[in-house]
C-alpha cells in the first residue's frame, strides 16, 4: 500500500514539473496512468444525475425574456367560470351506469354526455361540448357543484391566458369576455376588464377530469386530462368580439391574443356561418401591425373548421397554439398530410407532426414570401413534447419559449411553481425523425442541450421535450399557460410587419 502511494507521489511531482515545459504534456500522461482525475469524477457525478434532472437543470439556462418584450397585452373572449369535479364520481352520483363510448359533436342528454366521456376518457385525450338542453344542464351543474371535492376556478381559454399573464409584474393586460361577479372576484388585480364586458351573472362550465389508470366499468383512461361542457349562449355566440376589438383603439396593445371561436361550433350551422363573417370583419378591423395569436381548442365539425383555415380567420393571424388533436383534426378537414390517421396512437410521431405543421405553414400562412397570408407562428403542444413551427424572419427567442412552455406544463401539472424532478419523468423520444416520408433527417434529444431545431425550406422547428407530472393534480388550462408562457419569452422582429 505504502509503495504505491509513494509511486503516485513520484508520478504526481513529475507531472507537475513537466508542466511548466508542456502545459498540454498533464493531459496526455493522465490517459495513461491511473492517478485521480478530478474532471472524471465530475463526469462521473453528472452520469449520475437522472436525465430529468439534467433537462430540468438545462431549462434554467435556456430559458431567458427576450431583448423586446411586451408591455401591453389584451386578451378576449371567452371566460367563464370553471366547475372542477371527478369525472366518474360526478356520473355515478347523477345513476349514470358505464358503458360502450360515443363521440357527439353536441350533447343533447346525460346519456349522450357518458357516451362521449367514455369515448375520450378511454382514448386519454381532451375534448369540449355545447350541452343544447339548457335545463338538463343547470341540474347536472346544481350536481357537480354539490358534489364533494368540486372546486371553481378562473376558466376559458382568453381568462386562463390573461391570469398567467398578469403573473409578470410589468405586464398590463386587458381582458375581454362575459365577466360575471363570481369571475371578476376571481380575476387577478392586475388584470383590466372594460366595464362594457361585466354582465350579472356568471357563464359556468363543468371539467370532468379523471386520472392515469382510472377505471369506469371495462374503460381505463391511459393518462390524465379531463372533457369539458357547457351551455354557455354568451360565449357560444361570442358576443363580446366587437367590444374587444373596439376596446383596443384606447387600450394599444402590441399582442392580441383571441380565443372562443370553437365555442360557436355547437351553435349551429345557420349562426356559424353568419357570426364567422362578423368575426372576420371584426379581427380586420385591428391594426396590421399589431400580431394577433389564436387559441384554437377542441372542434369536430369539418366544415366550421375549413371555415377559419381557409378563407375566414387563420390567414388573418400571426400566430396559432393547438394540441395533437386540434392538428391532426386541422389535417383530416383539409386532407392534408396524414389525414387518414383516425386518431394518434400513443405519443404523436414526431414526423407526422412536422409534416402537418410544414403543410399548414405552406398552405395556409406565409412561408411562401409572396403569400398575402399572416400566419407565421404556430406553438404545437402535446404530453410528451412541445414543437415551435416559425417562418425564418418573423420571431426570435423560440428556444426559450418553446422550453418556458414545457417548464410550466411540467410545474403546473404538479400544482408547483417550480419543476420537482421526483414528480416528473422523461416520455419523449429520445431519438425521431424530422419527417415521416423521405427525405428526412434522423435527429436526437440531448438532455444537456434539450432543444434539437431542424428547418425544412424556410420554417425552423425548435421542440423540446416535456417532463410529464407522474401524479397530475389539475389538467385543465396547461394549454392556455403552455401557450402564454411561449408568447411572454418570443420576439417579434421589428422588421417585419404583418
Amino acid at each position: 500500500m505504502w509503495r504505491k502511494a509513494s509511486v503516485a507521489a513520484l508520478l504526481a511531482i513529475a507531472v507537475g514539473y513537466l508542466y511548466h515545459g508542456s502545459p498540454e504534456l498533464p493531459e496526455q500522461i493522465l490517459q495513461y496512468i491511473s492517478l485521480p482525475n478530478f474532471q472524471q469524477s465530475s463526469q462521473s457525478q453528472d452520469s449520475q444525475k437522472s436525465l430529468e434532472e439534467v433537462i430540468s437543470s438545462a431549462w434554467e439556462t435556456l430559458i431567458t425574456l427576450p431583448s423586446r418584450q411586451w408591455s401591453k397585452v389584451a386578451v378576449g373572449v371567452n371566460a367563464c367560470v370553471d366547475v372542477v369535479v371527478s369525472g366518474v364520481g360526478l356520473l355515478q352520483a347523477m345513476a349514470v351506469d358505464p358503458g360502450v363510448g360515443l363521440d357527439h359533436e353536441v350533447l343533447h342528454s346525460k346519456e349522450d354526455l357518458k357516451e362521449a366521456f367514455i369515448h375520450y376518457m378511454e382514448r386519454g385525450a381532451a375534448a369540449e361540448r355545447f350541452f343544447s338542453d339548457k335545463e338538463v344542464f343547470q341540474r347536472i351543474a346544481r350536481a357537480a357543484a354539490e358534489y364533494p371535492g368540486a372546486k371553481l376556478y378562473v376558466g376559458g381559454n382568453a381568462a386562463l391566458i390573461g391570469q398567467k399573464l398578469a403573473t409578470y409584474p410589468d405586464l398590463i393586460v386587458l381582458l375581454c369576455g362575459p365577466v360575471g361577479p363570481k369571475l371578476h372576484q376571481m380575476l387577478d388585480e392586475q388584470i383590466i376588464v372594460p366595464p362594457e364586458s361585466l354582465q350579472e351573472t356568471d357563464e359556468y362550465h363543468l371539467i370532468l377530469e379523471y386520472k392515469a389508470g382510472e377505471t369506469w366499468g371495462s374503460t381505463q383512461a391511459p393518462q390524465a386530462n379531463r372533457f369539458i361542457f357547457s351551455h354557455d349562449v354568451s360565449n357560444g355566440g361570442m358576443s363580446l368580439l366587437e367590444t374587444f376589438v373596439a376596446s383596443l383603439e384606447d387600450f394599444e396593445p402590441e399582442l392580441v391574443v383571441l380565443s372562443g371561436l370553437h365555442m360557436m361550433e355547437g351553435q349551429g350551422r345557420e349562426l356559424w356561418e353568419e357570426r364567422l363573417k362578423e368575426a372576420v370583419s371584426a379581427i380586420l378591423d385591428i391594426r396590421r401591425d399589431i400580431p394577433i395569436h389564436l387559441e384554437l381548442a377542441s372542434m369536430t365539425d369539418r366544415d366550421y373548421m375549413n371555415s377559419i383555415m381557409q378563407e375566414q380567420v387563420m390567414p388573418i393571424v400571426s400566430s396559432i397554439g393547438l394540441n395533437e388533436q386540434e392538428l391532426l383534426f386541422l389535417s383530416q378537414a383539409d386532407e392534408g398530410p396524414h389525414a387518414d390517421l383516425a386518431a394518434w396512437k400513443g405519443i404523436p410521431d414526431v414526423g407526422q407532426v412536422s409534416d402537418i405543421l410544414l403543410w399548414v405553414l405552406e398552405q395556409h400562412g406565409r412561408s411562401d414570401p409572396l403569400s398575402e397570408a399572416d400566419l407565421t407562428r404556430i406553438h404545437f403542444h402535446t404530453l410528451a413534447y412541445h414543437i415551435l413551427a416559425t417562418v425564418d424572419g418573423y420571431w426570435g427567442n423560440q428556444a426559450a419559449a418553446v422550453t418556458a412552455g414545457a417548464r410550466v406544463a411540467s410545474s403546473q401539472a404538479c400544482g408547483l411553481q417550480a419543476v420537482d424532478v421526483s414528480k416528473v419523468e422523461l416520455k419523449a423520444p429520445l431519438e425521431f425523425y424530422s419527417s415521416h416520408t423521405e427525405p428526412r433527417e434522423k435527429l436526437t434529444i440531448n438532455p444537456a442541450q434539450p432543444v434539437t431545431v431542424w428547418r425544412r425550406g424556410n420554417v425552423t422547428f425548435h421542440m423540446t421535450p416535456v417532463l410529464v407530472c407522474k401524479q397530475p393534480l389539475r389538467t385543465v388550462g396547461l394549454g392556455d399557460a403552455i401557450s402564454a408562457e411561449g408568447l411572454v419569452y418570443s420576439e417579434l422582429k421589428a422588421e417585419q410587419p404583418f
